[in-house]
């Protein structure tokens, strides 16, 4: 049986021990010598490199359909605090260093989020679509990937985001910190049309080079009694005049546990002794 931590024994030192969390993790920030990026721009850098957009209300989740639209609503203030960002020559992207006030005039609400190894409702629950969209928009740029953590379990399947494309965050635990090696300027933009979250990246110059991904997976096996998803995620750097590959780079191998009925017919390797 695991040990269980201090705070599921004694559950009334839980906010005492968010607010610790908290305040070391944005201390350590303070004190990293990174330069965060904060600027917001309403002028558009004049080079688009990628952009998508992914169905926000998932009603194959297997709650209530509430839960999405508190979701959409958190979606949008998160959002909000990072559209239009330009991250600069040696700045760093975090997830939770733009969005650490965005429910400071208008609060969040509740959304579906892992606690304790169960899916509930919790304050601000579903940010992780936007912080999975940012990863997809990077991985098609020449930025470097500082932090990124897989969720610990995938209770349903996220719509449309490509299997491997994971990237959780929990403020004062987990944040997603993209750094811009490059000698050029990039802009995220993000909105909402229809039932849609669409983000997009431009660049101040034209790049150089196209980037196409390739993800080796998914692939299932089981261990333990429990089923994982394992992919690898390679970047593929392209001569965008011949469309020829020039070199690939494997960004990042991604397991996590499966805590919802695959398929049938999915093919799943046993690794169980």
């Amino acid at each position: 049986m695991a040990r269980k931590r201090l705070t599921q024994l004694f559950p009334f030192l839980l906010p005492l021990r968010r607010w610790q969390k908290k305040r070391c993790f944005y201390l350590k920030m303070w004190l990293d010598r990174n330069h965060y990026a904060t600027q917001l721009s309403k002028t558009h850098l004049p080079y688009p490199v990628f952009e998508d957009a992914f169905t926000v209300i998932n009603s194959e989740s297997g709650y209530d359909i509430t839960y999405q639209y508190n979701k959409a609503h958190n979606l949008k203030l998160a959002a909000a605090t990072m559209d239009g960002l330009v991250i600069a020559p040696g700045e760093t992207y975090s997830f939770w260093m733009l969005c650490r006030y965005a429910d400071k005039k208008t609060p969040y609400k509740p959304g579906l989020s892992l606690v304790d190894g169960k899916i509930r409702g919790v304050y601000g629950g579903g940010l992780c679509q936007l912080s999975d969209l940012v990863l997809w928009l990077v991985l098609h740029t020449p930025l470097t990937i500082v932090e990124r953590h897989p969720h610990t379990v995938k209770d349903f399947p996220a719509p449309g985001m490509p299997e491997g494309v994971d990237a959780t965050v929990s403020e004062g635990w987990l944040d997603l910190k993209v750094r811009n090696d490059t000698q050029q300027s990039y802009q995220l933009l993000l909105d909402f049309p229809d039932e849609l979250i669409r983000g997009r990246i431009l660049c101040s110059e034209k790049p150089r080079y196209d980037y196409c991904l390739r993800i080796d997976g998914p692939r299932y096996f089981t261990t333990g009694g429990k089923v994982y998803e394992r992919a690898d995620v390679y970047r593929a750097q392209l001569d965008p005049s011949t469309g020829e590959g020039l070199e690939e780079k494997l960004l990042y191998k991604s397991c996590t546990r499966i805590g919802y009925p695959l398929p049938a017919g999915t093919a799943v390797e046993r690794r169980d002794a």
